[in-house]
C-alpha cells in the first residue's frame, strides 16, 4: 500500500453497521486500490463463541474491510466524516474463504483488502476483491470476495 497521508478513520462514518454488527474499528491505511482495517475482538461482540472470533465474525469483518476500497470512490477524498453520500453494499458471492485460526477475545485483528476487478456500470459497481487477515504478522484468513455497491 502506498502512504497516502489518511490513516485512523473512524470507518462507521461510511458504513450502514452499528453495534453489535460493525467488525471494523478504523481504517489504518487505504488508497485506490486497497485498504487495512483494524479491529479489536471484544467479550460482548454478536460472533464472539467460546472466547473466540467465529467464521461468521471473520467473514463479516473481511467484506466490511473490503468494502472500504470501492466505497471511497463514491466520497469527496477530504469527506473524512462521511457526509457526502450513502452506500449500500452486498456481498454477491464468497469465492473463497480459508481459516487458518481463530482469533481471541482481547486480541486486535488487521484485515488487507486489495482490489482484483472493478465493473462501474453508472447506478451500480461490481467489484471482487482478495482479503487477509491477521493477528500481529501471522495470516489467520484469506478470501475472495464479490461485491455489489451503490448508491441509495
Amino acid at each position: 500500500m502506498k502512504d497516502t497521508g489518511i490513516s485512523d478513520i473512524d470507518i462507521s462514518n461510511f458504513l450502514p453497521h452499528r453495534k453489535p454488527m460493525l467488525m471494523v474499528d478504523s481504517v489504518v491505511e487505504i488508497d485506490d486500490d486497497s485498504v487495512a482495517t483494524k479491529f479489536y475482538i471484544a467479550e460482548d461482540g454478536v460472533f464472539i463463541k467460546n472466547g473466540t472470533l467465529s467464521e461468521t465474525g471473520l467473514i463479516e469483518n473481511a467484506a466490511q474491510a473490503a468494502s472500504g476500497v470501492v466505497g471511497q470512490t463514491f466520497f469527496e477524498k477530504d469527506d473524512l466524516k462521511g457526509t457526502g453520500n450513502k452506500l449500500v453494499g452486498y456481498i454477491s458471492a464468497v469465492k473463497k474463504v480459508e481459516i487458518l485460526q481463530l482469533p481471541k477475545v482481547g486480541e486486535t485483528i488487521i484485515t488487507k483488502a486489495k482490489l482484483l476487478s472493478r465493473f462501474d456500470t453508472g447506478e451500480m459497481t461490481m467489484c471482487s476483491l482478495d482479503t487477509e487477515t491477521y493477528i500481529d504478522e501471522k495470516l489467520i484468513v484469506s478470501s475472495t470476495m464479490n461485491f455489489l455497491i451503490h448508491e441509495v
